[in-house]
């Protein structure tokens, strides 16, 4: 059973809702809250079979716990992503992500991490059908581990960053929360910057 837990005190960013009790991370898990006025400072998360548990101090308001149930999906998410995404994993998961959201239409013939890619992401090389995911991102949630292999994988198919290729991400239901947290990770740590389409203000 994995277990996380945080202080409440400080300040971290404050994600999107997990809305009517399930997660947004997928596979959906159901999301069950408990509220103990024996804790005051503390929150935690688990596994408990296809739910996730999310125990907080019963004085939190119902906005400090959405804050807190998105806080730890995503380090539960991240945490899982961490443990179990190994280059075969990549593998398959790209093709999930072809398949889902791009027709299945980009097919790599190989997909893997690389630790001297430190100025970038991802990167793809066409000709050779391979897809290159940069060590940093592992740890981090699925949801942005799944957004940079989806453009790395929508490269196979269109080379540049314009319309078309902006066009193919469009069913990715997370592109804007895995964009801003790669560019908060890029603007604390001077990380590589995030591509965007054209009109979004870079």
């Amino acid at each position: 059973m994995d277990q996380v837990r945080t202080a409440e005190r400080g300040s971290p960013a404050t994600p999107s809702g997990y809305g009517l009790g399930v997660s947004a991370d997928p596979p959906q898990r159901a999301v069950e809250v408990r509220r103990s006025a024996r804790r005051r400072r503390t929150v935690s998360a688990y596994r408990e079979g296809d739910r996730t548990v999310v125990l907080i101090p019963a004085r939190m308001s119902e906005a400090e716990e959405q804050r807190w149930v998105g806080v730890m999906l995503d380090r539960l998410a991240a945490r899982e992503t961490r443990r179990t995404l190994g280059d075969a994993e990549l593998a398959e998961r790209a093709g999930r992500l072809s398949e889902q959201y791009l027709g299945a239409r980009a097919r790599p013939r190989s997909v893997r991490w690389v630790t001297n890619q430190n100025s970038r992401w991802g990167s793809c090389t066409p000709a050779e059908g391979s897809i290159r995911l940069s060590h940093r991102l592992r740890g981090m949630p699925e949801y942005v581990v799944d957004y940079v292999l989806l453009h790395e994988l929508a490269h196979l198919l269109v080379p540049g960053h314009g319309p078309r290729f902006w066009k193919l991400l469009e069913g990715y239901p997370r592109t804007e929360r895995a964009r801003g947290y790669l560019e908060g990770v890029a603007a604390a740590e001077r990380l590589p910057e995030v591509p965007r389409p054209r009109g979004d203000g870079d």
